[in-house]
């Protein structure tokens, strides 16, 4: 016997950057209906800093869909517009606040979360970045129950992704916003008909995935080459990571991990061969070769092109200013 199916859901979603459109997509590409659209207030963007809205905003709009700009989800006319809505079902993608008590318990269904890492493993506001950062070999997508602690509600549904060894956090977050989109539906859908069942996290196994920080660009040329290859993979396109030659600001964008034997005399920092395939470059127990730069107000370019621009020699030293070298 074919089941009918159950009826569809108003949905009322809550996001903001990229990572949020293709969810935002899916569903209104679903037979769901979204009913309204609540995304943070327009700010500077880009490298211009002028104000633009969200992407979430963008798309609502564009599908005609009500929007809403909170400053603070208690306020009262918010309040009222949201219960108007008559939600069944919340759906929350990288919106970027704490949902209070009396969001969560309007929609009559809950609220659901896509989040971008294999809970509960990097609960917290830069999942992607930490996972890549960390050096972690997989990662993933997971739906939740909506709870007023961090991340910590039950889970629905997983998906996983390997993290290929030079693959960065952008690139792992594109794939993860496609992935987690369908991972949803289908979530949604058992939700619909009653048969979705949502598995609580074990508390013990629970790391924190924090906000990044400017000054986590700066690069120590100390550090082992694992952690700074890692480094520049996870912390783009924001903040980067950043050295000094000769006082100008220089950009890591690609490096990959160099064979060079340890117990070198020269400090870290000290270049020590300039290749078409990557300037290498002494760390604090090896060397890792610099692929890509972008210097201070330039385009990205190879650091073969750099280093023919910039007369980089062998025996010239990359520098930490903040460390006094």
């Amino acid at each position: 016997m074919v089941t009918a199916p159950s009826a569809p859901l108003r949905l009322v979603f809550f996001g903001t950057p990229d990572f949020a459109v293709p969810t935002l997509q899916a569903l209104l590409d679903s037979r769901h209906r979204v009913v309204g659209a609540v995304t943070q207030p327009d700010r500077p963007r880009g490298r211009g800093q002028h104000v633009a809205a969200s992407p979430v905003k963008q798309l609502a709009l564009e599908a005609g869909v009500p929007v809403w700009q909170p400053d603070r989800l208690k306020d009262e006319g918010f309040l009222e517009a949201y219960r108007a809505l008559q939600a069944d079902l919340g759906v929350v993608a990288a919106y970027g606040k704490i949902l209070p008590t009396i969001v969560l318990d309007t929609p009559r269904l809950g609220m659901v979360n896509v989040h971008a890492s294999l809970l509960p493993r990097h609960r917290g506001a830069a999942p992607v970045h930490r996972a890549v950062i960390a050096g972690d070999r997989e990662t993933g997508v997971s739906i939740m129950r909506v709870v007023l602690a961090l991340d910590a509600g039950p889970v629905y549904d997983t998906v996983t992704r390997v993290i290929g060894p030079d693959e960065t956090s952008a690139q792992v977050e594109h794939d993860l916003a496609v992935l987690g989109a369908g991972l949803l539906l289908r979530t949604i859908e058992s939700i619909a008909d009653g048969s979705a069942v949502a598995v609580p996290q074990d508390d013990r196994l629970a790391t924190y995935a924090s906000r990044l920080e400017k000054s986590e660009g700066e690069l120590d040329w100390a550090w082992p080459t694992s952690i700074i290859h890692n480094r520049v993979r996870g912390l783009q396109p924001w903040p980067m990571v950043w050295s000094y030659l000769r006082g100008t600001r220089v950009i890591l964008v690609q490096t990959r991990p160099a064979s060079t034997p340890q117990g070198g005399l020269e400090p870290p920092g000290t270049v020590l061969d300039v290749a078409r395939t990557g300037v290498r470059v002494r760390t604090g127990d090896g060397a890792i070769d610099v692929v890509a730069v972008q210097p201070e107000g330039r385009r990205a370019m190879s650091a073969w092109d750099f280093a023919a621009g910039h007369r980089l020699e062998v025996g010239h030293l990359f520098t930490t200013v903040a460390s006094g070298r």
